[in-house]
């Protein structure tokens, strides 16, 4: 399954030896493709100077287990699959949808929430415990 990881599931996975950091080591060690680009990249590392700087290094080794893609502008229409969501999350999903990801797994509910069960171009939006129940129960 090709999986696209949001900025909050790639800071949870440095900041804390917990379930996000398993469910990563999950995925990678059973073969799943783990999705990241340049602005999920960014954001992560941004988040984690302010709030958890000595994980850094962890994000670093991190990086290299998951397939890396360039951040890419998104290009909207008045009425699209993405407008239900704030503009600074839409390029998350619409890297989702490009790199033609299964799943989206993010930790955000605010903003990622409502869609969570629903596909959007082709890609499940999935809290970390729906995709970990749908792969590994």
């Amino acid at each position: 399954m090709r999986v696209f990881l949001d900025a909050n599931i790639l800071f949870s996975a440095a900041k804390s030896d917990g379930a996000i950091r398993a469910l990563v080591r999950l995925l990678v060690e059973r073969g799943h493709e783990c999705w990241v680009d340049a602005y999920v990249v960014a954001e992560a590392r941004r988040n984690l100077q302010t709030k958890g700087p000595h994980a850094l290094h962890v994000l670093d080794a991190l990086l290299p287990h998951l397939s890396l893609a360039a951040a890419v502008p998104v290009v909207t229409g008045p009425v699209d699959e993405l407008s239900w969501l704030p503009e600074k999350d839409r390029p998350v999903l619409a890297a989702a949808i490009r790199l033609r990801c299964d799943a989206l797994v993010t930790g955000d509910r605010t903003h990622f929430g409502a869609g969570y069960g629903r596909s959007f171009g082709g890609v499940t939006v999935c809290s970390p415990r729906s995709l970990a129940e749908r792969l590994f129960a």
